[in-house]
């Protein structure tokens, strides 16, 4: 926290779907002295979210901006130590507000979960942010948290047992229920445009390192391409399929090996999958889950069909309901090897929709991980990722809400 902003933490989007259930998360657990304020276009809008948080977040003050604009993104950042926000899509609306907070000194939060978006704040904020000892720190939800504290806690009780680096390393999503909001859907299908209008952007998400720092020291590990059909992975015993977001995290969780200063290890392969089990019945399972989601991204992909599409598919400000929500759950695994032989699983779980109960809990938690446990945090400031700026901060504050981030070696020591 810091003395000269009139706040210690602001929430933006607090109208939204995704922000209205951070706004309650974070009025049950921001600890009393805690200065929180609830930021959006309608005060009026505002005034309502704040009424149905109970008499803890009575007191907060309503802050009507749009952060779109450059200025009022600017008395935002200068208000708050933390600002987080669940505006999106990010790449249309959020850039100005990450740039204001870049230049203030002011730690920011996000939940986005677009490639194109990280790259452009990276080329605008690094450098003011790495001056003014700001952390921009974008995925802070379901897309990455899991997927980059899940490899920091394999390398880090490796390295604790002297295992070597982490060489292959795989996410295998092994259990998941839950849905998709409106403004998730609106991020998905304004990259998807961006990529099919921009050949620019179709080489940066298409690219394994597309968020290293230093692209030309990445290593050249041979084909490092998304698993995009069925296929049985021997090494896991198990039926394996694309998982969605693994375009996406995948570049995350590099990028955050490339600015520990490739502490994972120079030969650290990355990928994530969905596991379906082995035998008949996990084949079937892959052939048929891998089929449809193929189809549904290219339904979307396409202006007809996406037309065709639209009735079907949440619009802004709608999302799962309560009791969809309150029976999501996510289980994950990530198995590593290292370069002595080692091998480390990863357990990381939830209850709760992951991209909206699950995901309100990280975002929430992270928000205050910065307010509240900066002499915790790692010294590094600029564009960064979960791993980087809060590490094992934050996984003892999902630990101690209830979710599970467990490393452990499964072969004989």
């Amino acid at each position: 926290m810091r003395d000269d902003r009139e706040l210690d933490l602001v929430l933006l989007g607090a109208t939204g779907f995704a922000g209205r259930l951070t706004a309650r998360y974070l009025a049950e657990h921001a600890p009393a002295g805690l200065r929180v304020g609830l930021a959006g276009r309608s005060e009026r809008r505002l005034a309502e979210v704040r009424g149905g948080l109970g008499a803890a977040a009575q007191a907060w003050p309503l802050l009507a901006v749009d952060s779109a604009d450059e200025q009022g993104a600017q008395r935002l950042a200068r208000t708050a130590s933390v600002i987080t926000t669940t505006v999106g899509p990010y790449r249309r609306l959020g850039l100005p507000l990450a740039q204001a907070c870049a230049e203030a000194g002011t730690d920011y939060a996000d939940l986005t979960g677009e490639t194109l978006f990280i790259t452009d704040t990276i080329g605008s904020c690094q450098q003011a942010a790495v001056r003014t000892g700001a952390r921009i720190v974008h995925s802070c939800g379901f897309d990455s948290v899991p997927s980059d504290l899940g490899v920091l806690l394999a390398h880090q009780a490796a390295a604790a047992d002297g295992a070597g680096d982490l060489e292959d390393t795989t996410l295998v999503v092994t259990a998941i229920r839950g849905g998709i909001s409106g403004g998730t859907l609106a991020s998905v299908l304004g990259q998807i445009d961006d990529v099919r209008a921009s050949a620019s952007s179709r080489r940066i998400v298409t690219d394994p390192y597309a968020l290293s720092p230093d692209r030309a020291r990445e290593p050249a590990l041979g084909d490092e391409r998304d698993l995009s059909n069925a296929r049985y992975d021997p090494a896991l015993g198990q039926w394996t399929g694309p998982f969605v977001m693994a375009s996406f995290n995948t570049r995350v969780v590099r990028r955050s090996n490339a600015l520990l200063g490739w502490a994972y290890g120079r030969r650290f392969r990355y990928r994530e999958v969905t596991g379906f089990g082995p035998g008949h019945e996990g084949r079937g399972r892959a052939v048929v889950v891998t089929a449809g989601l193929t189809a549904l991204l290219a339904g979307v992909a396409l202006h007809p069909t996406r037309a065709m599409l639209r009735p079907l598919l949440p619009k802004p400000g709608e999302g799962p309901s309560e009791k969809a929500q309150r029976t999501g759950f996510f289980r994950i695994e990530v198995h590593a090897r290292t370069s002595s032989g080692a091998r480390y699983r990863t357990n990381v779980g939830a209850r709760g929709d992951p991209g909206y109960a699950a995901t309100a809990v990280m975002l929430g938690e992270s928000a205050l991980c910065l307010s509240l446990d900066r002499d915790r945090l790692p010294s590094q400031a600029g564009v960064l990722t979960p791993a980087t700026a809060m590490g094992a901060a934050l996984a003892d504050r999902l630990r101690a809400a209830g979710q599970t981030y467990e490393a452990d070696r499964t072969d004989p020591a």
